[in-house]
């Protein structure tokens, strides 16, 4: 494994190459160079050099012309602020093109210096979230960005060779399912949420995690969001070396591949990629990763188009529906059945892609709808966090016990 693993986080760049030309030839050693919307960097970067060749957007409803910038009038640091630019803009563009509604950072106007072919419309487009998922991606680059700049990719090396080995997150709710005929849990380990506030005051998020197991659970997924959620990387370590058995989710708003080597170092068997957030290519590429890393990656679809994309991407074992509208926040777990339905489900069958129920399943009758609807497993939190005995509310929320 150690031979094999490359410590990347850019995705291939081949598609978005950004539409600059210089004059003459710059020399730039940046600290932190954007290619990718997985927020990429080069951990041991090298002089580069920006020729006078045109490189153009490959994107058809762009316009053709390139920036000019006279040597004369551009230090380095401006240069590199303008492809930094560039690129950004391109990933949005990228993402716009698939239905990605969510940006990942505020919409800012170009650099100085810049002349170029974009059509920047902040008055238009605003710089505050649309939704609360936007909030949380948005805090999220700047958090990243942080991290990255207190432990670089590279020192994750040592890391990953010391973690626990990654157990089989698939496999784990494969056996639940046959052992128990019912979906297999993801129980999740949450002390809040946005939109409802402190789930549970007495939170220990290991005592939490042994009552789940006991009750039943395959597998945990452990929120690691600090603002928004009260989680952390901390907890997941905690649980992990606390002789838990389950498999564990790393639940963090996934934007950058940095995020999933990380979570793998604090003993993460699983990631969440949300394809309301991350275009195909990222996507593509982070479950590689997580398949380098012995990793699985929970893919997170809410409509039809996310489902049709998610569904077009080869490797993808574990897909779940999320019932809850981003916009409103509102659940209806009629969601779930509506994008199984027809050819999505023929072809998910096909596939052999499980599919994770999310949101708003809080009683027997909920996941037998679920699991009629074709779910294999369930994602569920608040219905048995809040309860004084998780252990407890598993049982009633399958009308049976589930535990081994």
């Amino acid at each position: 494994m150690e031979a094999s693993l490359q410590f990347r986080t850019t995705a291939p760049a081949a598609r978005v190459r950004p539409a600059v030309s210089f004059r003459t030839p710059i020399n730039l050693t940046p600290k932190r160079f954007g290619f990718s919307r997985a927020g990429a960097f080069m951990s041991n970067p090298k002089r580069i050099s920006l020729s006078c060749s045109p490189i153009r957007a490959q994107q058809p409803d762009l316009k053709e012309e390139s920036a000019t910038l006279p040597e004369s009038n551009i230090s380095e640091a401006d240069a590199l602020k303008i492809k930094e630019w560039e690129v950004q803009r391109l990933q949005d563009e990228v993402a716009a093109n698939q239905g990605i509604m969510i940006r990942r950072r505020p919409p800012t106007g170009p650099p100085l210096h810049y002349v170029g072919p974009f059509q920047f419309r902040l008055q238009n487009e605003g710089n505050t979230p649309r939704n609360i998922l936007e909030e949380i991606v948005w805090n999220k680059d700047k958090e990243v960005s942080e991290m990255k700049e207190r432990r670089h990719l590279g020192t994750l090396r040592t890391a990953l060779a010391e973690a626990p080995p990654a157990r089989d997150f698939v496999g784990a709710l494969k056996a639940s399912y046959s052992r128990t005929g019912l979906p297999g849990l993801i129980a999740e380990v949450k002390k809040a949420s946005p939109s409802r506030g402190i789930l549970r005051e007495d939170f220990d998020p290991v005592d939490i995690a042994k009552a789940y197991e006991k009750g039943g659970a395959a597998c945990l997924s452990v929120l690691t969001d600090e603002k928004y959620f009260k989680g952390s990387f901390e907890n997941l370590e905690a649980i992990r070396n606390a002789g838990v058995t389950c498999p564990l989710l790393c639940k963090e708003f996934i934007i950058d591949a940095w995020q999933i080597y990380y979570a793998r170092t604090k003993g993460a068997d699983a990631v969440l990629l949300i394809a309301a957030v991350l275009p195909d290519l990222d996507i593509k590429y982070m479950v590689k990763i997580c398949k380098l890393l012995g990793m699985t990656a929970l893919v997170e679809v809410h409509d039809e188009r996310e489902m049709d994309r998610v569904l077009g991407i080869d490797g993808i074992q574990l897909v779940g529906i999320n019932n809850r509208d981003l916009g409103t926040f509102k659940v209806d777990i009629s969601n779930t059945k509506k994008l199984l339905q027809g050819e999505r489900g023929e072809k998910i069958r096909e596939k052999g892609i499980i599919v994770v129920g999310e949101s708003g399943l809080f009683t027997p009758a909920d996941i037998a709808y679920v699991q009629e609807a074709g779910c294999r497993a369930v994602l569920v939190g608040e219905s048995i966090v809040k309860q004084q005995d998780p252990t407890k509310g598993i049982s009633e929320l399958f009308g049976k016990d589930i535990s081994c």
